[in-house]
């Protein structure tokens, strides 16, 4: 395999923005239009969810603002960093793969052309047995505040396997 050669820190910026994608990928849950565009997609709030790659059993819901109009129908727009996360045991739980870090990133979207991405970071709660999600929007300059938590304690007797 060729490695991606850049000639310019902006291209290697750029191509490297454009290569970090999430391996996990979010299911469409459903959409509601909040601002009607008479031109392109209306703006609205989509609900996607994806199953943490590392533990089976648990599943995340994020809600999240989605730009409209001709610059969102055009994938131009940057969206809002309004998102919300809530996630939950739905099976039983068993750990995939190589031991768990203290905290990961879980989940990554982009929510801009090139700049701008939604992320969930797991962190462990080994004192509790309990798994805790992080939703934020980041920039490449600045990131926003804008964040959301949601926790999921574990069954009695689970173990969180930790390197």
């Amino acid at each position: 395999m060729n490695p991606i050669r850049c000639f310019t820190p902006l291209s290697c910026l750029v191509l490297g923005l454009l290569s970090a994608t999430s391996a996990v990928h979010a299911q469409a849950i459903g959409e509601v239009d909040t601002v009607f565009k008479l031109f392109g997609p209306d703006h609205k709030i989509v609900v996607e969810a994806f199953d943490d790659p590392k533990v089976q059993g648990v599943t995340c819901y994020v809600s999240r603002a989605k730009t409209g109009g001709i610059k969102g129908g055009l994938g131009l727009a940057e969206d809002k960093s309004d998102a919300s996360i809530e996630c939950k045991q739905v099976g039983a739980v068993s750990f995939v793969g190589d031991p768990m870090k203290q905290q990961e990133v879980v989940f990554t979207e982009r929510t801009s052309f090139l700049f701008k991405k939604l992320q969930v970071v797991r962190m462990v709660d080994k004192a509790r047995n309990t798994l805790v999600y992080l939703s934020y929007s980041d920039r490449v300059i600045e990131g926003s505040p804008d964040n959301s938590i949601t926790a999921v304690p574990l069954p009695a007797g689970t173990t969180i396997p930790m390197r």
